[in-house]
């Protein structure tokens, strides 16, 4: 069986990613359908298929000049040791040998190996990057304190 690798965002299946991403992924469990659709429609996609069947998913999220962020990898657990993640990085990275970027990053706490094959590596210069996080429960600076996807703010009393 090939594996199929496909753009087309309106041949994704949102319920499927949802549920992925949301219940079985380390990085983004309890992530909402409006966070994850949001994501789809912001980024360049790459859905998996066996048979017709969607198996997996990557998502880039690039300016198309000098950066991407590579996110939401996922593969199915049913299809995991058939080429599915192969298929999906060798797609990202023919999509990306054109665009020229300067520098493409991921993070992942379990699959250097296989990122390794496709010419990832740590970071050389770690010491330089910094991150502004907002998943300690505060709102980002220059936020509301809404939530981004109620647009109520929560109040602790």
């Amino acid at each position: 069986m090939d594996v199929e690798i496909c753009t087309d965002p309106g041949r994704l299946d949102r319920e499927r990613i949802f549920r992925w991403l949301s219940k079985e992924s380390y990085w983004a469990r309890g992530r909402s359908r409006v966070k994850v659709d949001r994501g789809i429609e912001q980024s360049l996609n790459f859905g998996a298929y066996l048979d017709g069947e969607q198996v997996g998913y990557a998502r880039l999220v690039t300016d198309e000049v000098e950066f991407a962020w590579l996110c939401d990898v996922f593969v199915d657990a049913g299809a995991r040791g058939r080429g599915v993640g192969k298929a999906l990085l060798a797609a990202v990275r023919e999509t990306l040998v054109p665009l020229g970027l300067r520098r493409v990053m991921l993070a992942t706490a379990d699959a250097h190996g296989l990122y390794g094959q496709f010419g990832f590596r740590p970071l050389a210069d770690s010491d330089r990057f910094m991150e502004l996080r907002s998943d300690d429960g505060a709102p980002a600076p220059g936020s509301s304190g809404a939530d981004a996807d109620t647009g109520v703010a929560s109040t602790d009393g």
